[in-house]
């Protein structure tokens, strides 16, 4: 083959530069046999759950664990890299806004959300580039609405259903997936969130539904309906005035109540949300949840760090490692999450200390130093005062001589 190209008598192979679709992902955590859904069909609609999101979602400790962890990615912006020299590109449409109906945060919140849950997410393709056939612009799909088509041994995906509708492998409408590092709560959880419903039904019940404080026993005889309504009129009036009472030798009062701390609601709900931070690996302190509330000294950036290392790390790899992938990014692009420029900034006197240094040693020249404080060479802001460059559709053509 290789002689027959070099004599020119068959043309060389060229590379292309278009891209069919993603590779359908490993199934990770599929039992053995066809019992895993209904006909090796998979999906969160398609067999009973022991937990609905819905449920989940209703446990204010689930709900501060998920909202720190969405909530704080979204508002990371993604940027572009030269994967060779780690130079900053320009980025696409798609990483500036996925959805052209929404902000990017939006998308990306509900991305982290269903990676929260349910271990997986899914964005579907809207729009296509004609000249390499990859995304332009996405939408996210909810976890409910996506079925999978299992192999026979539901070790491979098949294919994906949207509505029980099956979606293309490739172009518009395909789906595009994101994993994440484990099952996600949903699965992973499910005892413990039950547990937390529970208590949470249990506290509720005990407030909408008030038992009495105690009753009047009387040993001697009994007394007529109009004498016992006058006694309970008499003693609730009573109350109301003073709190010592009296009553005769055939009365007595006997208390029933028990109060919040005797029915545990309280020190079930707090240990149920400890467990729950440990679940999600955030911090106990960050959703009040700690029990001896006696924590060290530490600064913001130091604890933004630990949040960042043990709680967010997994997930923004899970996201930036599949936009970096070739039938998204272009071949020797990542994407990445400016955490460092962001959510891990230190603090302007520690940025200028180092900058300093850098300046001292002669490792970085003076207009570098005002571009790692966003400056541009003449000390305004670089992005306040940059003109766009005109797009081909806005320069006018000139017309030369040889047109005239």
């Amino acid at each position: 083959m290789g002689l027959l190209e070099t004599f020119g008598l068959r043309a060389k192979a060229q590379p292309t530069a278009r891209v069919s679709a993603q590779l359908n992902p490993p199934v990770m955590d599929a039992p053995f046999g066809t019992y895993w859904g209904a006909g090796s069909y998979g999906g969160y609609n398609s067999f009973a759950n022991s937990i609905l999101r819905q449920d989940a979602a209703s446990v204010p400790a689930v709900a501060r664990c998920r909202n720190l962890i969405a909530g704080t990615i979204a508002t990371i912006p993604l940027e572009t890299y030269l994967k060779s020299t780690g130079e900053e590109l320009p980025n696409m449409v798609w990483v500036d806004q996925p959805d052209k109906r929404q902000p990017r945060e939006v998308t990306i919140a509900w991305l982290c959300d269903s990676l929260f849950y349910y271990g997986v997410g899914y964005l579907k393709v809207e729009e296509i580039y004609q000249d390499d056939n990859r995304p332009a612009r996405f939408s996210w799909v909810q976890n409910d609405r996506v079925t999978v088509k299992y192999s026979a041994n539901n070790t491979e995906v098949d294919y994906y259903m949207i509505n029980n509708v099956r979606v293309p492998d490739s172009g518009v409408g395909s789906l595009v997936t994101f994993q994440a590092f484990d099952q996600g709560l949903l699965v992973r959880s499910q005892r413990l969130i039950n547990s937390a419903i529970q208590a949470e039904e249990a506290a509720n019940v005990g407030i909408s539904s008030p038992q009495p404080t105690g009753y009047i026993s009387n040993s001697g005889a009994d007394l007529p309906d109009n004498q016992i309504q006058g006694l309970l009129n008499t003693w609730k009036q009573a109350r109301k005035n003073r709190s010592t009472a009296y009553l005769t030798s055939t009365l007595s009062y006997v208390p029933t109540s028990y109060s919040p701390a005797e029915m545990t609601y309280n020190d079930s709900i707090e240990e149920l949300a400890a467990q729950i931070s440990r679940a999600m690996n955030v911090p106990s302190h960050m959703i009040n949840a700690e029990h001896m509330r006696s924590s060290t000294y530490q600064n913001v950036l130091d604890a933004r760090k630990e949040f960042f290392a043990y709680t967010l790390a997994p997930y923004i790899s899970a996201i930036e490692d599949r936009l970096s992938l070739d039938d998204l990014t272009p071949r020797g692009q990542i994407v990445r999450f400016a955490v460092d420029e962001t959510f891990l900034r230190a603090n302007p006197q520690d940025r200028l200390a180092v900058t300093e240094k850098l300046l001292q040693l002669q490792l970085v020249s003076l207009d570098q130093a005002k571009e790692m404080e966003g400056l541009a060479p003449d000390g305004s802001e670089s992005s306040m005062t940059e003109t766009p460059d005109p797009t081909p559709a806005e320069t006018e053509a000139t017309p030369d001589a040889t047109d005239i």
